[in-house]
């Protein structure tokens, strides 16, 4: 199966190209970028090259978070278009007119369970603002508790003594044995290749930790 993952949800950037019927030169790209998430160019430079290289894939996978919205959100609806036979110009209007249907199968993973880690089980923590972090707990590749939203005492006592590695996305200097890693789309790939992997269906979303606020008009 032809695999496209598309991965910006930190600060690290990558898209990833699998094909396991392809001679092995011709199998596997991977692209890897400092991820500016106020600027999508280099995102959208290395889909242009992926594309010129290899066409249209059959599914499509997208990391869904938690992490940067924004980068996100891009993905998704680059991954919408792509879905769309494979290019991003197709508008949702023209979409909606001619009750098109996605010609490319699409589907998302949490981007934490791309993570590259050999142990059988990994934890994930990060800052969730509001002087909050979310806990997530990864056994094979796939999320099993959390994430969950804690204070900072709530963190220390849950990862006190803890013996599995234990990753972020970015830098938590007040938890100092706290790895910094970030997810990969070459691991996305390769998991949604597998048989009886759960994916996440469209319509996809960020995962958001806390439920999205919206402003209420005043009442006059």
């Amino acid at each position: 199966m032809k695999i496209l993952a598309l991965e910006i949800s930190s600060a690290r950037g990558s898209l990833a190209w699998r094909d396991d019927e392809a001679e092995p030169s011709r199998g596997r790209w991977l692209r890897e970028w400092p991820n500016d998430r106020k600027n999508s160019g280099a995102f959208f430079a290395n889909l242009a090259e992926l594309q010129a290289s290899f066409g249209p894939a059959e599914r499509i996978v997208v990391g869904l978070g938690p992490g940067s919205y924004a980068g996100t959100r891009i993905a998704i609806s680059a991954a919408i278009g792509l879905s769309f036979g494979g290019t991003t110009s197709v508008s949702s209007s023209k979409v909606g007119r001619d009750r098109a249907r996605p010609s490319i199968e699409l589907v998302g993973m949490p981007s934490i369970c791309a993570i590259d880690c050999d142990a059988p089980e990994y934890w994930v923590v990060g800052d969730a603002r509001r002087q909050s972090f979310f806990f997530a707990r990864v056994h094979d590749h796939d999320v099993v508790e959390g994430p969950d939203l804690l204070s900072e005492a709530e963190l220390r006592a849950k990862i006190d003594d803890q013996t599995a590695p234990l990753f972020a996305t970015e830098e938590l200097p007040q938890f100092a044995h706290v790895e910094r890693a970030y997810p990969s789309a070459r691991v996305l790939a390769r998991l949604a290749a597998e048989a009886n992997r759960r994916f996440v269906l469209p319509p996809l979303e960020p995962m958001y930790l806390r439920e999205p606020h919206i402003t209420q008009p005043k009442t006059r």
